[in-house]
């Protein structure tokens, strides 16, 4: 009081005040005009956390209490053993979960104490186990929520069986250290004379709450003194024991609250009372009482409020499963697939088309299995090189090329076009895959020379060119064997990282020996020959400019543009096919199988082809990539199923050319217009599945060419193909809860979905700027970033990886999360942030991260929404219910990153944003992430 008089009238105060103890105080410095903010008021919400000097003193008290116990204790805390004998840890019970709380756990357990916790908050009982500690528990259920992060008090009942609780812990720890504070009230009593009484001799007691009467009836506030052979230690300066780091800590709060409080310039001093954290903080504005300040609006725990009255059907008791039903379901399906084999059995025309189904069958159950070994950081380049080895499709044109240097009729130009527009799939999709898989290698990854397999390419095209010109009749087919072998190799290389390349080089040998074969089979004329390599060479270079031009961000709308090459080449070769056989099809006793497989060719390829236009069109910005819902849609598409049926049974009944060209055109024009009106009803957000359900489908029609062929080449690739889009559909739809029609006709919900409404999210959402987020990476541990689309958008990858290096070359424990549909198409993140050089062992799947949540202590979330929106398990009536997502919300502290807080691709409010542990961080993700790594390396002084 007596130094009151020494300020100058106007002037402006930040110090610890406590108001609400102090009136006489702030009356006298009202009287000299002042402002005062009370460091002691600053609000305790996530933006406040740099300006909180009450957590920063508390946790130098947690920290200098366990310093203070250790010292008196005159014993190890952790175990030993010597040969003296053996040393047991001390035991340490702490009482509180607050800052103070949470330091002395950490502390004690790091000097290798047995330690345990105890707080009347559930929410602190992951952040003490997340220590190693125990937490304990009574035996009545009641929440000590209480407002600012405190405990409130507890009932009668509870108090009765804590009590009970410390009773018996007292005769077992060592050491007591109680933190219990309740705000603007005297400390609870929690540790009586009677427990004291019964403690070990040589036992310790610090009491952080001293100075507020004390937690332990027996302390002395002030005091270090014995009773009963028990050490107390009162101190009530316990901060002011450690001055260098407290000044510190001190300093940067007050700087940091006073740098905040800026007007439309940052140069310029003014006060925001409409500043939630100014105004909670201010006691004083120019000698006028400001304090106490308006009641905050709670951060609302509606969410998890509505979510009972909105789920009556999730509290139903659940149905007894029918396990006959089930079992009679699968068994039915192995009765339907045996079945059906005997059918194709007694179908099959010759024994030709039983050999080519044997190929396809046993093609397909490897090709299932190999994709399923590929790990799911590698997707984005299966799919690539998928794209590559589709471009076999090139065989089907090439058999049918001739005429001389150019072609001379339709079939002969169909069957060229078809040629060039495959071999711009097979050199684009190799260099693609190549680019992105040299991004995944790391500056500590040996060399791998793999210039090298260019001798067993050499070896299989030079030793087949040789055996072809000495006429051994079986070479051919031989050839075709070992290059679906290395196709094979090329999906099973994908497995690790490590064999990958070898993967990208066995697909490479493959597809060469392949058209390396079909030329030596069909030994065409010098003119022919030179038509063939002036198509290949022109498509080839085409293929290489795009492939090296394009950028990695761009590489789903390049995929989608390379399936429509597919589809393409696969009507064109059907048509051509077919023009070119008719006259034998007369003849011909499997002359149907030849029709219903170019049939089927002409349907699926006319469906991707402009499938994979749309789908390019809504990645590359071209169209809205919300969906467009036409009308009657789903009578439409029944509709057109319907025309293409009914076009089969014409094309297989009437014998005539005009007659099988014209059901060719139509279903090709009804194809057409089916893929478009599938691909426009689907949303962005489901753009991984349209893009693994047209590499599916274009591996489809590489089987059917094959049967129309009656090439053995085509179908084993198609239907490693097939297998790989149809299983990247399923792990998409899985990740979704979905399923695969509900995705392809356009529906909305999971599987999961109720049919209630969807609860309400409301409540106050928390904002950080750069420099609170820096501070809280700063004193983060462990780390983790979740990216969506948005970071792809903003190209942030790059920051990114620095801003991870500079931190974990700090110490820290730093890795990413990465959900199954981030991004536009499978493993697209993982390949952006490989190309950024991110080390892809600190990238993980959302299968293997989970669970690491509750043991974080930060995690940014940079561009996502809906992936890591809680509704998916907290509201069983959102149309994401079921979905398996990233459990950020389960860390310590969550920083999202977003332009705004609006909805993602799924339109569902996340509840996240609202949740008292997250903070939004608004703006654009480059410009944040830019600014982010300045000021993490200006705190570092770098």
């Amino acid at each position: 009081m007596e130094e009151v008089g020494n300020f100058r009238e106007g002037g402006k105060l930040m110090s610890f005040i406590y108001p609400a103890q102090n009136k006489d105080l702030v009356d006298a410095l009202a009287k000299r005009q002042l402002t005062v903010f009370a460091m002691d008021c600053v609000p305790r919400i996530s933006r406040a956390q740099v300006f909180d000097a009450l957590s920063s003193m508390a946790n130098i008290a947690g920290y200098r209490a366990v310093v203070e116990a250790s010292n008196h204790f005159g014993r190890f805390f952790g175990g030993q053993i010597t040969a003296a004998g053996k040393v047991p840890p001390a035991k340490v019970l702490v009482i509180g979960g607050g800052v103070a709380g949470l330091a002395a756990v950490g502390q004690a357990k790091s000097m290798g104490a047995i330690v345990r916790g105890f707080d009347t908050r559930a929410a602190v009982k992951e952040q003490i186990e997340s220590f190693g500690a125990e937490f304990l528990t009574v035996e009545i259920q009641e929440s000590g929520e209480g407002v600012g992060g405190y405990a409130k008090e507890m009932s009668k009942e509870f108090l009765e069986a804590e009590m009970k609780l410390f009773a018996k812990q007292a005769r077992e720890v060592d050491i007591i250290i109680s933190t219990a504070l309740i705000p603007g009230k005297k400390a609870p009593v929690l540790i009586l004379k009677e427990h004291i009484e019964s403690m070990k001799p040589g036992s310790v007691v610090v009491d952080l709450a001293a100075e507020s009467g004390g937690n332990i009836a027996t302390t002395k506030p002030g005091e270090v003194y014995t009773y009963k052979d028990v050490v107390h230690v009162g101190l009530t300066d316990l901060p002011s024991r450690l001055p260098t780091q407290a000044s510190t800590l001190y300093g940067n709060n007050i700087s940091k609250l006073l740098l905040s409080m800026t007007g439309s310039t940052k140069d310029e001093f003014a006060i925001n009372l409409e500043d939630e954290v100014v105004r909670g903080s201010i006691v004083l504005l120019d000698g006028k009482w400001l304090w106490p300040p308006p009641v905050p609006v709670q951060p609302s725990p509606a969410p998890s409020a509505a979510v009972p009255s909105a789920t009556p059907a999730a509290q139903a008791v659940p149905k007894e499963p029918d396990y006959f039903g089930d079992k009679m379901k699968e068994v039915l399906v192995y009765t339907g697939g045996l079945a059906g084999i005997l059918g194709l059995g007694m179908g099959s025309p010759n024994a030709a088309f039983t050999t080519m189904m044997t190929t396809f069958g046993l093609a397909g159950i490897v090709g299932y299995h190999t994709v399923w070994g590929v790990t799911p950081a590698l997707h984005s380049p299966l799919m690539s090189v998928t794209n590559a080895i589709s471009g076999i499709t090139a065989v089907g044109g090439l058999l049918l090329m001739g005429g001389g240097y150019f072609p001379s009729n339709s079939v002969q130009a169909l069957a060229a076009t078809a040629a060039f527009i495959s071999t711009i799939n097979i050199f684009g999709g190799f260099i693609v895959t190549q680019r992105m898989l040299d991004m995944f290698k790391r500056p500590t990854d040996p060399p791998e020379y793999n210039y090298l397999y260019a001798l067993p390419a050499s070896a299989f095209v030079g030793g087949y060119v040789w055996a072809a010109m000495n006429e051994f009749p079986e070479i051919h087919q031989m050839s075709y064997l070992a290059s679906s072998l290395c196709c094979v190799g090329a999906l099973g290389g994908l497995s690790s990282q490590r064999t990958s390349r070898l993967g990208n080089a066995l697909g490479m040998i493959g597809v060469s020996g392949g058209v390396a074969a079909t030329l030596g089979a069909m030994n065409p004329p010098l003119d022919v020959m030179i038509q063939m390599g002036g198509a290949m060479a022109v498509g080839g270079t085409l293929g290489a400019v795009i492939a090296n031009r394009i950028q990695i961000t761009d590489l789903p709308q390049l995929v989608a543009a390379f399936h429509s090459l597919v589809g393409a080449a696969a009507v064109l070769t059907c048509v051509a096919t077919y023009i070119h056989h008719f006259p034998e099809l007369a003849t011909d006793p499997a002359a149907n199988v030849m029709k219903i497989a170019t049939f089927l060719g002409t349907y699926i390829g006319g469906v991707t082809f402009s499938g994979s236009l749309i789908a390019y069109g809504k990645l590359q910005g071209v169209m809205d990539s919300a969906p467009i819902l036409l009308p009657a849609r789903h009578a439409l598409n029944a509709g057109l199923m319907a025309g293409n049926v009914g076009a089969l049974g014409y094309f297989m009944w009437d014998p005539s050319m005009l007659g099988g060209l014209s059901m060719l055109g139509t279903t090709t024009a009804l194809s057409t217009i089916m893929g478009v009106t599938l691909t426009v009803a689907i949303g962005g957000a489901d753009m991984p599945v349209v893009i693994t359900v047209l590499n599916s489908y274009s591996g489809w029609a590489l089987c059917a060419e094959g049967f129309m062929l009656n090439n053995t080449l085509m179908t084993i690739v198609g239907a490693l193909i097939g297998s790989s889009g149809a299983i990247l559909s399923y792990i998409m739809c899985k990740a979704m809860n979905r399923s695969l029609p509900n995705v392809i006709l356009g529906g909305y919900g999971t599987s999961s979905t109720g049919g209630g409404k969807p609860m309400e999210v409301s409540g106050t959402h928390s904002e950080i700027d750069v420099e609170g987020t820096a501070e809280l990476l700063r004193n983060a541990k462990n780390v983790i970033i979740t990216p969506g689309y948005g970071m792809c958008v903003a190209k942030a990858q790059y920051p990114i990886a620095e801003m991870v290096d500079f931190l974990k070359s700090k110490g820290k424990n730093v890795r990413f999360g990465i959900h199954p549909v981030a991004g536009r198409m499978p493993g697209q993140l993982n390949v952006l942030l490989a190309e950024a050089g991110v080390p892809y062992d600190v990238v993980l799947e959302m299968d293997e991260i989970n669970e690491d949540f509750p043991e974080t202590d930060v995690v940014l979330v940079i561009g996502a929404n809906d992936t890591v929106n809680s509704a998916a398990e907290e509201d069983p009536n959102s149309i994401i219910a079921g979905m398996p997502v990233l459990r950020v919300w389960t860390s310590g502290q969550v920083i999202v990153m977003k332009r705004s807080l609006g909805v993602g691709y799924a339109a569902v409010d996340n509840p996240i944003f609202y949740k008292s542990n997250t903070a939004m961080l608004l703006g654009d993700a480059k410009k944040t992430c830019d600014a982010l790594l300045t000021k993490i390396k200006q705190i570092y002084e770098v």
